[in-house]
């Protein structure tokens, strides 16, 4: 059914880029909003980032707001996170989600390099 396929975590330097993609199949991806959360080790799942599906605007916590971009791809099924100018404490696995479904992707792992 509903699938969601994180891909393009990996090490990163602090202050460097990286770009991740959530593929999505098995549901009307158009009609969903999606969003980007992160887990690090010993802390809470957190927000990351939010687009709507009737008028694209965002949201992004203080933590990582004009460093964080989502955006979407609605014929291509994608949503992507832009992570620019990583820290340290970006460093968590990353999950794509649907929360009017409650479903999860399996993660992908972001790691800053100290």
């Amino acid at each position: 059914q509903a699938q969601l396929v994180e891909s393009g975590g990996g090490l990163v330097q602090p202050g460097g880029s990286l770009r991740l993609t959530c593929a999505a199949s098995g549901f009307t991806f158009g009609s969903y909003g999606m969003s980007w959360h992160r887990q690090a080790p010993g802390k809470e799942r957190e927000l990351v980032a939010t687009t709507n599906s009737f008028d694209n605007s965002t949201y992004y916590p203080d933590s990582v707001k004009g460093r964080f971009t989502i955006s979407r791809d609605n014929e291509k099924k994608m949503v992507y996170l832009q992570m620019n100018r990583v820290k340290p404490e970006d460093t968590a696995v990353y999950y794509c989600y649907v929360p009017y479904l409650d479903h999860w992707g399996q993660g992908t792992q972001v790691t800053v390099l100290s």
